[in-house]
Order: structure tokens, then C-alpha cells, then sequence
């Protein structure tokens, strides 16, 4: 889940104290900090905490940014530093050696892990009440989505699209949304792959998930199956709803806005017998 490096000398002392001076390495890392940590106590986060993709950048104007390379982060002298993938690979073992505490986020693909996720941060970070609180308010959620699809009696399928002209199927994060969603994964295979092109060509599904479509960063090739004319037909059909990038660029609790989106879409759907309008 997560791990905390910390050099063995201050440590007791260390985890005692909540955390002074905050780093946070990528836009992943940024939203964890932005949310668990006092706004005082944040020293730098990353170049894109900002940018269209991170989902609380409205909250990270204002705060220092540093870019992820070891002497724009040691100068701030921080006492903790978080992060995804940020600093590149060496960088949990370098910062451990210099004796600065490194909490490193984990991967989820499920939102069971999500949850779980969510709950060793705040932890780590000596935020456990907002943690808590972020966790209940993500079950509240899943629970008020079940209680609706309860009432629903079609079980609407779902294609997954993103620019680059790929999908997820089963055992995915993705598709662990869709299921909490109440709706079907019309890719059926599980992991990622390219868009099924051959089913569609004779097979369309229910509902169409757009994802990072409105992403200027996502720029695609003129090889993406997002050109064809089969996959084309699927992602400018009315019966399609847009996931804003930044709900589903981290696994986090804003996960649930997307899985919210993808449930009130299919009620349209189901309510008016027809496609669901974009948009």
C-alpha cells in the first residue's frame, strides 16, 4: 500500500510530531497533500499541480512549486516528502539516506484498495480524522448509487474510450467503477487494449464512457484506433457522457464524481428509453 522511509536516528520523534514542512513530487502526490495537510505546512508541490488534469488545482494556486530534482527539493529543507511517481526511481532511497522522511503512495485498481489507500495516507501524513472522513464520505456515495440502481431494472453497458484509442476491461480500476456505477463493461477481456474495432463494426453498447477527451496534453497519433470510422461513429454518438480527466488522472476519493457521472448518465438513459445527451 504505502511506505514510509525514514532515517532511524529522529524517527520516534519524527512520527510524533505532525509534519512541518511538506514536499509533494508529482500531481498525483499533490492532491493527497492539498487535502490532508494544512496549507502552512506545504513547502512545495509539483509543476502540475495546476494543470487541467489535477483535480484540486484550484486549491493549489498560490502554494510554491518545485520540480521534482533533488536540489530544488533538499533547499526547502523538508521533513516529509510524498509521493507517486515523482523524483523517478532512485528517488525514495536518496531521500531516505539524507534522512527525510518519504511516503510513498501506493497503486489501487480496485476501490476497495482506493478506500484502503486513502486511510494509510492520512496516516502517514498524522491526518487519520481527515482520512476517516474522506473514506466516509466515498461509502456514503457508493451507497446512495446503490440504493438508486436498486430501483433501476436494465443493466446498461458501457464502452470505455480514451483519445489514445484504448479500453479497459475487467480487473481494472475502470471497470471496478463501472461496476460501482451499476452498469455493465462492454469490454469483456480483461486489462487494457486497443478499442475492440471488429465487435463494433456490428455491435455498439448502451452508453459511451469519453475519457481525457477534453485533455489539451492528451494529443493522439495518427495511428490511435480513435481515428477509425467504426470507433469514430461510437464516441460521437449521442448516447455518450464525458469524464472530466482530472476525476480519473489518480486513484483517489474523487473517483466518485466519475462513477457518479457514468450512474446519472445511464438514468437518463433508462428514464428516456433513448440516447443520453452529451454534455
Amino acid at each position: 500500500m504505502f511506505t514510509t522511509v525514514t532515517l532511524c536516528g529522529a524517527v520516534n520523534q519524527a512520527v510524533a510530531q505532525p509534519p512541518q514542512r511538506v514536499v509533494s513530487l508529482d500531481y498525483c502526490a499533490d492532491q493527497y497533500v492539498i487535502q490532508l495537510i494544512p496549507r502552512q505546512h506545504i513547502v512545495g508541490v509539483s509543476p502540475d499541480a495546476t494543470r487541467r488534469f489535477s483535480y484540486l488545482r484550484h486549491q493549489a494556486r498560490g502554494l510554491p512549486v518545485v520540480r521534482p530534482v533533488a536540489e530544488d527539493i533538499v533547499v526547502l529543507k523538508p521533513d516529509l516528502i510524498v509521493r507517486s511517481y515523482g523524483g523517478g526511481a532512485t528517488a525514495l532511497k536518496f531521500f531516505a539516506d539524507l534522512g527525510i522522511e518519504v511516503v510513498q503512495l501506493g497503486y489501487a485498481n480496485r476501490l476497495s484498495q482506493v478506500r484502503q489507500n486513502i486511510l494509510d495516507a492520512a496516516a502517514q501524513l498524522r491526518a487519520v480524522g481527515k482520512g476517516r472522513a474522506l473514506v466516509r464520505e466515498m461509502d456514503k456515495r457508493l451507497q446512495d448509487i446503490a440504493d438508486q440502481a436498486a430501483q433501476r431494472k436494465d443493466n446498461v453497458d458501457v464502452l470505455y474510450m480514451t483519445p489514445s484509442g484504448v479500453t479497459s476491461g475487467t480487473g481494472t480500476l475502470v471497470d471496478d467503477m463501472i461496476t460501482a456505477a451499476a452498469l455493465k463493461n462492454f469490454q469483456a477481456k480483461p486489462g487494457w487494449h486497443a478499442l475492440p474495432l471488429e465487435r463494433l463494426a456490428y455491435e455498439s453498447p448502451g452508453m459511451v464512457a469519453l475519457a481525457f477527451f477534453a485533455a489539451l496534453t492528451n494529443h493522439t497519433n495518427v495511428w490511435s484506433a480513435i481515428h477509425h470510422p467504426v470507433a469514430r461513429r461510437q464516441h460521437q454518438q449521442p448516447a455518450s457522457v464525458r469524464l472530466n480527466g482530472a476525476w480519473t488522472a489518480c486513484g483517489g476519493w474523487f473517483l466518485l464524481d466519475a462513477v457518479e457521472a457514468l450512474h446519472e448518465a445511464a438514468g437518463q438513459f433508462s428514464k428516456s428509453g433513448g440516447p443520453v445527451p452529451a454534455p
